[in-house]
C-alpha cells in the first residue's frame, strides 16, 4: 500500500479558497528576484500635460529617450545615431559623442559602436599620463622591474637587494640572483654586488693573478710631470745619480736611450726606478704621499661600475692599438670595479709603448660612450693634469732628487 507525502497531506486538510492564495503567494514570491532581475530601471518624470508624477522605464545602452512615458504610453527608446554611444541604462534625451581620433603614440583598442565610447591606448613600451604617452622608465645598473609598465602606468623599479643583481639599464629586467659559485662547484673569483654577478672559476685551476698595476695614473701624471720642456745635455745621467734607492744600472740606462726620445726617457727611468725600489723604505714613504692623489681618483671613477660591454667600448673609443675582449674579461676577474678602468688604461698604456695615458683619454671618442662615464673620466684627466701634481711634484719629487736637480730644473725652465 503507497503512501502519500506528508506535506500533500497536510495541504489538502487547508480549504481550496485558501490552499490557492497560499500557492499564489508562494508564486509571487519565488519570481519577484527573476523580474527584478530583468525589469528595466526606473525614473521619475513630471506629465507635462497633468504635472502627476510618472515612474518610466529607463532606456538601455545602444539608445536614447526619443519620448517620454506618458500616463498612457511607456518610454519610448531610438537607437543611438553613428559616432554616438550610450553605455548604460539611462534617461537621457541624447546619446554621448564617441571620441575623436586617438592622439600621437595611441592606437585604437576597441573602435566606437552603440553602447560603447572609442578606447585609445598606447602603444608598446608607452603610458598614459595626463593625456600624454610617455615611455616607461628603464631601471638603472642595480635596480630591476618590480612591476613591468603598462599602458596606463610607468614601471616600478626597485633597489636589487643583497645576493642579486642588474647590470642592464631595462624597463624589463628584474633582478637577478647572483651565482652561487660553491653550488657549481667552482670557486669565487669576483664577488657579485648589485651591478655586477659573482665570477667563478675551476678550483682545480691555478690562483688567479692580482690585481696588479706597474705605475698608477697619479704617479704616472708625476713622473710625466716631472720631465722639463727644455731638457739639460746630461739630464738623464744627473737624475740616476740623484734618485735614492737603489740605482738603475747603466746597461738599463743605455737601452733606455736608444729606445726612446729625450722626454719619454725621463718617464721610463722613473718607471724603471719605481719597480726596481718598490720594496725599499725610502720609495715606500716617498710613494705612499700619493695616496691622497689616488683618493681623488677614485672619486672622480670609483663609483663608475661597468659592464663588460661598457668597458669594452671604453677601450675601443681610446686611440691606437687596442685593449681586446679578453683582456677586458680577465680584467674583471682579478679587478674590482673602481680599479677595473685603471687596470684597463694600465693595459691601453703599455699596449701602446708606454703612450701618454693623459693625452690618450683627451683623443677618446666619446660617441659609443654613456655621456657620464665620459664626462667623469674628462673631470678626471683635468684632475691629473692641474695644481695637484705641481704640488706632488714640490713635496715629493724635489724631496726624493735633492736641491741639485732642483736648481738645475729652475734654470731650464
Amino acid at each position: 500500500m503507497s503512501r502519500k507525502p506528508v506535506h500533500s497531506t497536510i495541504l489538502n486538510l487547508v480549504p481550496e479558497g485558501r490552499r490557492k492564495r497560499a500557492f499564489r503567494k508562494i508564486f509571487n514570491i519565488s519570481i519577484t528576484p527573476i523580474v527584478q532581475e530583468i525589469s528595466p530601471p526606473k525614473y521619475h518624470h513630471e506629465d507635462p500635460e497633468t504635472s502627476v508624477q510618472l515612474v518610466c522605464d529607463q532606456c538601455p545602452p545602444g539608445t536614447y529617450v526619443k519620448q517620454h512615458c506618458t500616463a498612457a504610453m511607456k518610454t519610448e527608446c531610438a537607437p543611438c545615431a553613428t559616432n554616438h554611444y550610450s553605455e548604460y541604462w539611462h534617461y537621457s534625451e541624447e546619446c554621448q559623442y564617441c571620441n575623436g581620433l586617438c592622439k600621437e603614440l595611441q592606437y585604437v583598442k576597441q573602435e566606437c559602436n552603440s553602447t560603447h565610447n572609442r578606447v585609445c591606448e598606447c602603444i608598446e613600451g608607452w603610458y598614459l599620463e595626463l593625456e600624454f604617452c610617455l615611455r616607461h622608465r628603464k631601471c638603472p645598473l642595480g635596480f630591476g622591474v618590480v612591476q613591468p609598465g603598462t599602458p596606463d602606468s610607468d614601471t616600478i623599479c626597485r633597489r636589487c637587494s643583497k645576493g642579486f643583481f642588474s647590470n642592464e639599464t631595462s624597463a624589463t629586467a628584474a633582478c637577478q640572483p647572483h651565482t652561487n659559485c660553491n653550488a657549481l662547484g667552482l670557486k669565487m673569483a669576483v664577488k657579485g654586488n648589485a651591478t655586477h654577478d659573482s665570477v667563478c672559476y675551476q678550483s682545480t685551476e691555478p690562483s688567479l693573478p692580482k690585481c696588479e698595476i706597474d705605475v698608477t695614473l697619479c704617479e704616472e701624471a708625476l713622473f710625466r710631470f716631472s720631465v722639463p720642456s727644455e731638457l739639460a745635455p746630461n739630464w738623464l745621467n744627473i737624475l740616476v745619480e740623484s734618485l735614492p734607492g737603489m740605482k738603475v744600472k747603466r746597461e738599463n740606462l743605455e737601452w733606455i736611450k736608444q729606445r726612446h726620445s729625450s722626454h719619454e726617457q725621463i718617464f721610463q727611468l722613473l718607471k724603471l726606478w719605481k719597480l726596481q725600489n718598490k720594496e725599499q723604505d725610502v720609495v715606500k714613504n716617498v710613494i705612499q704621499d700619493i695616496d691622497l692623489c689616488e683618493k681623488g681618483v677614485l672619486k672622480h671613477i670609483g663609483h663608475m661600475n661597468l659592464t663588460m660591454d661598457e668597458l669594452l667600448a671604453l677601450m675601443q673609443s681610446l686611440p691606437g692599438k687596442k685593449v681586446g675582449k679578453d683582456d677586458v674579461k680577465n680584467t674583471l676577474l682579478v679587478c674590482n670595479p673602481p680599479k677595473q678602468i685603471l687596470k684597463l688604461l694600465s693595459l691601453w698604456r703599455i699596449k701602446n709603448g708606454d703612450h701618454d695615458t693623459i693625452k690618450g683619454v683627451r683623443h677618446l671618442k666619446t660617441k659609443n660612450l654613456p655621456p657620464a662615464v665620459a664626462q667623469n673620466l674628462k673631470k678626471l684627466m683635468r684632475f691629473l693634469h692641474s695644481a695637484t701634481m705641481y704640488r706632488l711634484y714640490q713635496k715629493l719629487f724635489l724631496k726624493m732628487i735633492g736641491n741639485q736637480v732642483q736648481s738645475l730644473k729652475a734654470g731650464c725652465l
